[in-house]
């Protein structure tokens, strides 16, 4: 059964608006990636969503491809973002099922709570592997059919048919710097630095990069990972972000919309944060816990390293 549009899409984009088009998402099989591919195909958009587990991706582009009758949508498991040519033969089906590339999303990413005394080189290289070498990976990877979709629709202020443009996601941890997450500030630091290269290198020849970094999202799996459970059941979590409350995947995929639309022609190099401002409120963890408290109290042990 089709999930209601009003769950990951705003009525505001008109239907067909990516017709003829396909998308290929790295993590796509996660909350808030697949509600942005979901966006786009319901717009028109054909879609590759790439990941680890086979099942859970398969299972995800089948779900996905209920937003619009006639969508293809492929599932590529048993990918692993940190090596290049797993990704590259990744890329080959897609264009060979699809017939090319117009759009990327990198969104693979790694995470977990750890202070710096308690994270292992191994884990650290890990994250920055999976987020930052993978989100390189990704854009190398896709790079010659991104080419040659900008190539066949040239970025103009009144062209509304659209190609070539990149959206990495990323994280607002490195901004001021946040404890507990040492290896994620890191890695998506490095990936802000690799979307700002991209778009000064392949601007001129009409690609557009920028990142999205969505703060704490309702019902993703890092806000399971990451957030305070306790203070998210009282809503003392939610009342802390200046609006009040946790975003929703849907204003993640409406920021998808826009930068892949007309209506991001001219945006390039940016970093379009959704997270109510959150970022800006001062506080620990997402603001649920009392700094330094809990870093004093040792009320963190290094969790989920061994899943890395």
């Amino acid at each position: 059964m089709a999930l209601p549009r009003s769950e990951y899409l705003s009525e505001v984009w008109r239907d067909g608006i990516f017709d003829n088009k396909v998308v290929f998402c790295t993590g796509g099989a996660g909350t808030i990636c697949s509600a942005q591919v979901r966006a786009m195909v319901h717009l028109g958009a054909n879609a590759c969503i790439i990941g680890r587990n086979p099942s859970k991706t398969e299972s995800m582009a089948r779900s996905i491809s209920t937003a619009r009758s006639g969508s293809k949508v492929i599932g590529i498991g048993g990918v692993d973002v940190r090596n290049i040519q797993s990704l590259e033969s990744a890329v080959e089906r897609c264009v060979k099922e699809l017939g090319g590339i117009d759009f990327v999303i990198a969104g693979a990413a790694g995470n977990f709570i750890a202070p710096i005394e308690g994270l292992s080189s191994n884990a650290f290289r890990t994250v920055l592997e999976i987020d930052t070498l993978g989100s390189f990976n990704t854009l190398k990877a896709t790079l010659p059919q991104l080419l040659r979709s900008a190539s066949a629709h040239p970025n103009t202020a009144s062209n509304p048919n659209t190609g070539g443009r990149i959206i990495f996601i990323s994280a607002t941890f490195h901004y001021t710097g946040m404890a507990l997450q040492g290896h994620a500030a890191a890695a998506k630091a490095g990936v802000d630095a690799i979307s700002a290269t991209a778009a000064l290198e392949y601007g001129p020849r009409g690609i557009t990069s920028n990142v999205i970094t969505p703060g704490p999202i309702e019902g993703t799996e890092g806000m399971a990972r990451l957030g305070d459970k306790e203070t998210e059941a009282s809503g003392d979590a939610q009342r802390r972000n200046p609006l009040g409350r946790y975003g929703t995947v849907k204003e993640i995929a409406d920021g998808t919309v826009y930068l892949f639309s007309d209506a991001g022609n001219f945006v390039n190099g940016e970093v379009l944060v959704i997270d109510g401002g959150n970022w800006r409120h001062p506080g620990g963890m997402a603001g649920t816990m009392r700094y330094p408290d809990y870093l004093l109290e040792n009320t963190f042990l290094r969790r989920n390293e061994s899943k890395l």
